[in-house]
């Protein structure tokens, strides 16, 4: 008898070790459970206000300079030297302005996206804490750095996400 209960306490205490495993190892999309909050999404419509207006003189300008070389590959021959050199010119003057739009573009997404993430640091590193310390997780990885896994590992992304959105 003292065999039988040995044997069912043993088995009692693996499993209870595998149930208490099952939560050491979670994985976390940190950029994920950012970019799917209520302030991520308020920081991008922000942006795009900023920037809407360079980004369709952007994408027309693109436009014309695709139509341009492409006429200028079909018609360039045909054409006067006076008319090719005006055509080179203005895609010139077009992909200068181009160029321009596109860092303008670049620095304003760069600017809005380092205000973001300096303001966010600390709400994600709290809702962080919080799902650990609810879920006792000893180990926190990125889906990118999971080799392989015999098991299916927790997502806490989501969770995280929810918890950030509460913060304020």
């Amino acid at each position: 008898m003292r065999k039988l209960t040995g044997v069912v306490f043993l088995l009692g205490a693996m499993v209870l070790s595998a149930q208490a495993q099952a939560e050491e190892v979670a994985v976390l999309d940190w950029r994920a459970a950012l970019m799917n909050s209520e302030s991520a999404q308020s920081s991008i419509s922000r942006l795009e206000g900023e920037i809407g207006d360079q980004q369709r003189e952007a994408e027309s300008l693109s436009n014309e300079l695709q139509g341009l070389q492409q006429r200028l590959q079909n018609e360039g021959e045909m054409m006067s030297e006076a008319e090719r050199e005006s055509m080179i010119a203005e895609l010139q003057q077009k992909g200068r302005r181009f160029e321009q739009l596109r860092q303008q573009i670049g620095q304003a997404q760069q600017r809005s996206e380092q205000q973001f993430l300096q303001g966010a640091e600390s709400k994600l590193e709290q809702a962080v804490e919080q799902v650990i310390d609810r879920h006792g997780i000893e180990v926190l990885v990125e889906p990118q750095g999971v080799l392989h896994s015999s098991r299916d590992l927790p997502n806490v992304t989501d969770e995280v996400t929810q918890i950030f959105n509460s913060l304020n």
